[in-house]
């Protein structure tokens, strides 16, 4: 079989073209793997479950005898230990769990700063 010879530029701007489509599909289009939409979608779920989680949180912080004193502490920690502020205080410890919701608390400190 004898190939025509202006077939082999064309095969290799083909090739060519597929691969710079890919990149920029990967890099701006917006593509993604399917790792990367596992880790997307871990990441959702558990910024779903926090927030869910959250408004008893709040309530738990908010029915605190010393909550108006514990809000003006919440509001000097810096930005980056509030969350640890609130697991501290033991808000963001469900009923049934033995530990707290790291995340939960996170976002229960933003909640109460109206942030």
């Amino acid at each position: 079989m004898v190939i025509p010879v202006e077939t082999k530029p064309a095969l290799w701007g083909a090739v060519a073209g597929a691969v710079a489509l890919a990149i920029l599909g990967f890099k701006f289009g917006g593509w993604a793997t399917a790792g990367q939409l596992e880790v997307i979608g871990a990441q959702r779920a558990k910024l779903a479950v926090a927030t869910a989680l959250s408004p008893f949180c709040v309530d738990k912080f908010n029915r605190d005898a010393g909550h108006v004193a514990n809000l003006a502490a919440l509001k000097k920690a810096d930005s980056w230990m509030q969350g640890d502020f609130i697991e501290k205080g033991g808000w963001a410890t469900l009923p049934g769990a033995k530990e707290a919701n790291s995340d939960a608390a996170g976002v229960c400190a933003k909640t109460l700063l109206g942030v």
